[in-house]
């Protein structure tokens, strides 16, 4: 399915530039900041802003079409498989790692109704180690 499509489905208008951008997560899966998405594009689209990355990745996330990865406090990445995997931060190099994980049994209280679930791990990764 073309990334347009995918994007009618979730209800949001495919413009050249969403399209662009969603692209370039599934392409990339780097798990990449809005700037690292805004460096990598902009020499090609000399008419896209920083600004334009954020809202982008901000309806993206909030449709469901892509995940908000906080797994470090001062900035967020994004991940354009919605499947259930954890992520992996090494603190040596950087990089997010992305792994299957079944969820753990957790005793949620009654009557709430979680609707988001991660698992992060932070360490060091195989090349790091």
């Amino acid at each position: 399915m073309t990334s347009a499509e995918i994007l009618q489905q979730h209800g949001i208008r495919p413009s050249l530039t969403r399209v662009m951008i969603y692209d370039y997560l599934r392409e990339h899966r780097t798990h990449p900041t809005a700037d690292e998405i805004y460096t990598a594009l902009s020499p090609n689209a000399p008419t896209l802003s920083k600004t334009t990355v954020y809202n982008t990745m901000k309806l993206l996330s909030a449709e469901g079409v892509i995940k908000t990865i906080t797994i470090e406090e001062q900035q967020a990445r994004f991940d354009a498989c919605i499947d259930t995997h954890g992520h992996f931060l090494c603190k040596d190099c950087g990089k997010v790692f992305d792994f299957d994980t079944e969820l753990p049994s957790m005793k949620i209280p009654e009557g709430f109704s979680p609707t988001v679930t991660e698992i992060y791990c932070i360490g060091r990764c195989k090349s790091c180690n």
